[in-house]
């Protein structure tokens, strides 16, 4: 009977620990005006900036990333004051299947119409709007734009320069999908998908580095 009722005190606690792990989401509100423009700057080594994502299910994850088609970042006296980063959602690359007739096939239902619908959105675009210093880091909030949704949202980031290069590196942040309309398996669009559901929260993070 101790053993039965030790059993189910390791149950719960196993339980309560996966509850306390809901990730949180970058806070997002309405787009801001951009006060600067940066479309010409067009400083950003695409071959050497990418951004990360990652994806949850019940069953499993993955993890991928794409790449930028161009972008801009805005320095004074080597301090970040704006930036443009236009992401290539034709360039979306699975990782953790990487070289497998399932990583193509994830790729492309990811580019179809269930996700992104790559064909009608080819790009995104992030857009900063403002940048605090934080200390060791900085708080950049900008506009995303995914589909035909555009948000304003707020993560921390790095910022340095080495050899003439700068790089932003942000910290990862989560993003629910929902608010952009990329529906396919998401429970805040069906009721009916029982254990079947995706997870709204997208994990990002940049690393963006300026040409030399």
């Amino acid at each position: 009977m101790k053993k039965v009722i030790l059993s189910l005190i390791v149950v719960a606690s196993v339980l309560t620990g996966c509850k306390s792990e809901k990730k949180e989401k970058a806070t997002t509100s309405e787009a801001e005006k951009v006060e600067v423009n940066i479309a010409e700057l067009n400083n950003v080594d695409t071959e050497a900036s990418h951004l990360t994502w990652k994806g949850t299910k019940p069953t499993g994850a993955h993890n991928g990333v794409v790449f930028l088609k161009s972008g801009g970042l805005l320095l004074e006296d080597g301090k970040l004051e704006g930036g443009q980063f236009i992401i290539d959602l034709t360039t979306i690359t699975n990782k953790d299947m990487e070289g497998s007739e399932g990583a193509g096939k994830l790729e492309g239902h990811l580019k179809s119409a269930d996700f992104f619908d790559v064909d009608v959105y080819p790009t995104s675009k992030f857009v900063i709007t403002k940048v605090e210093d934080k200390g060791d880091k900085v708080h950049v909030t900008g506009n995303l734009q995914i589909k035909d949704v555009t948000k304003s949202i707020t993560i921390p980031a790095t910022v340095s320069t080495e050899n003439g290069v700068t790089t932003f590196t942000s910290d990862t942040f989560n993003v629910d999908r929902a608010e952009f309309n990329v529906k396919y398996g998401s429970k805040s669009f069906f009721d009916d998908l029982k254990d079947k559901f995706i997870d709204d929260m997208m994990e990002l993070s940049f690393v963006v580095k300026t040409k030399a």
